[in-house]
C-alpha cells in the first residue's frame, strides 16, 4: 500500500514539472454579418516568450508599457503562423485586439464578406517554434455545426469541410 501511495506522489509530482502545451483556435462564421470570427486562446506566459525570441523590445502583454507594440508583435505573430483559407481562397484577417482571460491571452480576428463557409483549409504552426509537445486544438463552426481536431506537433495541417 505504501509503495502504491508513493508511486502516485512520484507521478503527481512529474506531472507539476512538465506542463502541457496547447492552444486552442475557434472560427465561428457569422452568417448575419457574413464575417468568419477568429479567437485564439494561448497561455500568457508561452506567448510572451515566443514573441519574446522575435522582438528588440520587451514583451510584457500583462502589463505592457507600449499595448500599441504588443498589439502589432501578437499581429505579426498569428500572420506568420496561421494561414486560412475559405472556400479555397487565402483570406486576410483583420486583428480586433486580444484580452488576458485568467492564464491565457485571448486574441480575436475577423475575415470579412464570407457569405457561406463551405471548407476551411488551415496551416498552423503556433507556438512550434516554442515547443515541439505542442498542441493545437481547433473548434470550427459553420451552418449549425461544429467540427474540432486536434493538430500535433510537427502535424501542420487541417480541413473541415460542411
Amino acid at each position: 500500500m505504501a509503495t502504491i501511495f508513493v508511486q502516485w506522489l512520484l507521478s503527481a509530482s512529474l506531472a507539476l514539472f512538465h506542463p502541457f502545451f496547447v492552444s486552442v483556435i475557434e472560427i465561428n462564421h457569422n452568417e448575419k454579418e457574413a464575417t468568419a470570427e477568429i479567437s485564439i486562446r494561448i497561455f500568457t506566459d508561452d506567448l510572451e516568450k515566443t514573441l519574446q525570441k522575435q522582438s528588440t523590445g520587451t514583451i510584457d502583454i500583462i502589463k505592457p508599457a507600449n499595448k500599441a507594440y504588443i498589439d502589432q508583435q501578437i499581429n505579426q505573430y498569428i500572420g506568420k503562423t496561421l494561414q486560412i483559407k475559405i472556400n479555397g481562397k487565402p483570406v486576410k484577417f483583420n486583428y480586433i485586439g486580444y484580452e488576458i482571460i485568467r492564464e491565457s491571452v485571448w486574441s480575436y480576428f475577423e475575415v470579412e464578406q464570407v457569405k457561406e463557409m463551405n471548407t476551411v483549409d488551415i496551416h498552423c504552426s503556433i507556438l512550434h517554434d516554442y515547443e515541439t509537445s505542442q498542441i493545437n486544438l481547433f473548434h470550427v463552426k459553420s451552418k449549425g455545426n461544429q467540427k474540432s481536431y486536434k493538430l500535433d506537433y510537427p502535424q501542420k495541417t487541417i480541413q473541415f469541410s460542411f
